[in-house]
């Protein structure tokens, strides 16, 4: 793997705000104490296809995946794939695996912690697709730098795409959105927009489920949802 210099992920300032909500309920509680030990990203070393599945499929990467939804849409839909989801939200973390045991995805393994402590040691070019769907805006200019499109973590998703591999983005912050687009326009050389009119950014592409987050914001506080693919040059 190639050392990350700039933008490494142990100087970035944190990316996320609380990890821990409400009581978990018996059977999620279960489900972390007992399922997640079994299919967690390990803890040290390489992060492959081949140490976590045992073969070299397809490697798919979402970062912060809240309930679950995608990440387990996703994983059934390609179930010759091998899927990673990180989250540092141990709520999130526990309904995802409820997803994991009621639909039998052996295809996913999940991480509860940072998304670039793994990213970091995935091998360059070692991912197929990775997903970065309705991320903390962190509002506030202060803390623009807590942004997940942000340079450092842009360029390490560049890194560790394939050449042709796609990074989705999707999010309903108008101000978030404007960041992210001036943040992408500095790597055209790396990442091509795959777009030719505006309902490639305005209507959601096939294959990209509708989480319960993103239908809340449309229908309950009317925000508008944008949807962008990018291609590994």
């Amino acid at each position: 793997m190639t050392a990350f210099k700039e933008g490494d992920p142990t100087t970035i300032a944190r990316l996320y705000g609380r990890t821990v909500g409400k009581k978990l309920r018996n059977r999620q509680q279960g489900l972390v104490d007992n399922l997640l030990p079994q299919i967690a990203v390990p803890a040290e070393g390489p992060v492959t296809s081949d140490i976590l599945f045992g073969d070299s499929r397809p490697l798919h990467f979402e970062i912060g995946f809240g309930g679950g939804e995608h990440l387990a849409y996703r994983a059934d839909l390609l179930p010759d794939h091998g899927f990673i989801g990180a989250e540092p939200f141990v709520n999130g973390v526990a309904q995802a695996l409820t997803h994991v045991e009621d639909q039998r995805l052996a295809n996913i393994r999940l991480h509860l912690g940072d998304a670039l402590d793994v990213l970091a040691r995935t091998p360059d070019g070692g991912l197929t697709m990775a997903y970065l769907l309705h991320p903390d805006p962190w509002p506030k200019a202060r803390h623009a730098k807590r942004r997940m499109m942000n340079d450092g973590p842009v360029r390490l998703l560049a890194q560790k795409l394939k050449p042709g591999g796609e990074f989705r983005f999707g999010t309903d912050h108008a101000v978030y959105l404007r960041h992210a687009l001036m943040v992408m326009q500095r790597y055209t050389h790396l990442f091509e927009w795959v777009v030719e009119k505006p309902s490639d950014w305005q209507v959601r592409p096939s294959g990209w489920p509708e989480t319960r987050y993103e239908h809340k914001a449309r229908t309950v506080y009317g925000h508008e949802v944008w949807y962008f693919r990018f291609r590994r040059i």
